[in-house]
């Protein structure tokens, strides 16, 4: 299956220790490169969830952010009161040594450091509930890629399928071509009123038949369109194989334009142009 490599996704999660917000993003791109944000408590953790990224994720521009809010688990604000006094003291000793100094405000007090006790959340417990999230987030990521991704592949076999209309109509009309191009080279052998030498005659249509023939040419693409449906029922990164093909199916189209000697074949072969290069830039997203 196709698996785009855009995609976003939330998740959040409450504990003892307050609220884990997970933000995950992603754009295409040719490898997986992942960028992580996080608080500073949790930062010990980057290498595993790296790892754990990688296993959930085969490309793209991942980018990660970990927010934690402390402040919802806060019940009460507990003061160290000797911390408190020490800092008193030494405000009345300024105050005496500088007395027109202003005397801070009970809110500032409170902001110093050492005198507010913070309580330290249970980190065993909080790393547990961010990697579970981390794991949330990036199923949802991926489920909207997957989303994403059935569009692409919807939209590559659409234009998978007027590909192959293409390759048979261009195939209904080379007899054509060829039975128009013997009649010329007929008519303008009677224009010069000249008898040619028979097995001369055979060696140059055989030349120039080989040098309009794209049957081959047409079968591959046929081949390439069986490859591409291959390549989207399989359950894994497939990006690189349908660029690969992408490849492929430039070469046909560009040796049938080029081998073309009539204009309906040199049409069809502008429309396959047109449709492989869209179907290369939908290609360019898929993981």
């Amino acid at each position: 299956m196709a698996r785009s490599m855009t995609g976003f996704a939330r998740t959040e999660v409450s504990g003892p220790w307050g609220t884990l917000a997970w933000e995950a993003r992603s754009v295409n791109h040719r490898y997986l490169d992942v960028r992580l944000r996080l608080p500073d408590v949790l930062r010990a953790l980057e290498p595993t969830m790296r790892a754990q990224v990688g296993q959930q994720l085969g490309r793209g521009k991942v980018e990660l952010s970990l927010r934690l809010d402390t402040q919802a688990s806060a019940q009460a604000i507990d003061i160290d009161t000797q911390q408190l006094e020490a800092v008193a003291a030494a405000l009345s000793q300024i105050q005496q040594a500088v007395p027109a100094c202003r005397a801070p405000t009970s809110l500032q007090l409170l902001q110093y450091p050492g005198v507010q006790r913070e309580d330290q959340p249970d980190l065993e417990a909080l790393q547990a509930a961010a990697l579970e999230a981390l794991g949330t987030v990036l199923d949802e990521l991926q489920a909207v890629r997957s989303s994403e991704g059935d569009r692409l592949a919807t939209a590559l076999r659409e234009r998978a399928r007027l590909i192959a209309e293409h390759a048979d109509a261009a195939a209904q009309r080379l007899p054509q071509v060829r039975e128009a191009w013997y009649q010329r080279l007929r008519e303008r052998l009677a224009e010069v009123d000249v008898e040619p030498d028979p097995a001369r005659l055979e060696q140059e249509l055989v030349f120039a038949a080989q040098r309009m023939d794209v049957a081959e040419e047409l079968d591959r693409l046929h081949s390439h369109i069986t490859a591409l449906e291959d390549a989207l029922a399989q359950d894994k990164p497939i990006g690189r194989r349908l660029d690969f093909l992408m490849q492929e199916f430039n070469r046909e189209a560009n040796t049938l334009g080029s081998k073309s000697l009539d204009s309906e074949l040199t049409a069809h072969a502008v429309e396959l142009k047109v449709l492989i290069e869209q179907m290369r830039e939908q290609v360019q997203n898929i993981e």
